[in-house]
């Protein structure tokens, strides 16, 4: 049965996503320095303040929510033995040909670009940051999902700050011109707060 007046707010879905990242050892500045560590060698007056920003606008977007949301209930049922055979041997063995979790994340990058795709495909490939940690956690942790969704969010808001550069080199400026916010969620009106 679909039930088509049922409608989740954004804000509910956007929280429960950061929620998710957070209640998985995931902060929005271990995303950020990943992203800062891509792009600060290619951007002028670059901080870690303005990859934040560019994070948190790309955690505005549904598409991502969702992966994030699906990503991360997949993974906690698998730690907890939850899926059927043979899915959650798979899941919980991170099988090299499985692939799903890899296409979930990809899913979302599209939204940012054929950069953001190869990104993804480097962060896939190369474990930078909190990907490493994610992907080998000792013990019984099941982070199958969850490191490809960080690799996804890395690479649209490093996406995101090279195609702002741009922007800004066009006009004669650097991110050294410009402040962190303008990067991150434009401010709701006043009658939608």
């Amino acid at each position: 049965m679909h039930d088509k007046s049922i409608r989740v707010q954004s804000e509910e879905v956007a929280k429960a996503a950061q929620a998710a990242l957070i209640r998985r050892g995931v902060e929005l500045e271990d995303i950020a320095e990943i992203v800062y560590e891509m792009q600060k060698s290619y951007n002028v007056g670059l901080t870690l303040e303005h990859c934040i920003h560019s994070v948190e606008r790309v955690l505005r977007k549904r598409e991502v929510q969702h992966a994030v949301l699906v990503g991360i209930e997949l993974d906690e049922l698998a730690e907890k033995g939850l899926l059927s055979t043979p899915l959650q041997q798979i899941i919980e063995s991170d099988e090299g040909l499985f692939g799903v979790d890899e296409t979930i994340a990809l899913g979302s990058v599209f939204t940012y670009g054929s950069i953001a795709v190869t990104t993804f495909g480097h962060l896939d490939k190369q474990k930078i940051g909190i990907i490493k940690k994610l992907d080998t956690e000792p013990g019984h942790h099941v982070n199958t999902f969850l490191d490809d969704l960080v690799a996804s969010i890395a690479a649209s808001a490093a996406s995101r700050i090279a195609h702002r550069m741009r922007d800004l080199e066009e006009e004669g400026e650097t991110f050294a011109d410009i402040e962190p916010e303008e990067l991150g969620p434009k401010p709701k009106p006043h009658n939608e707060i």
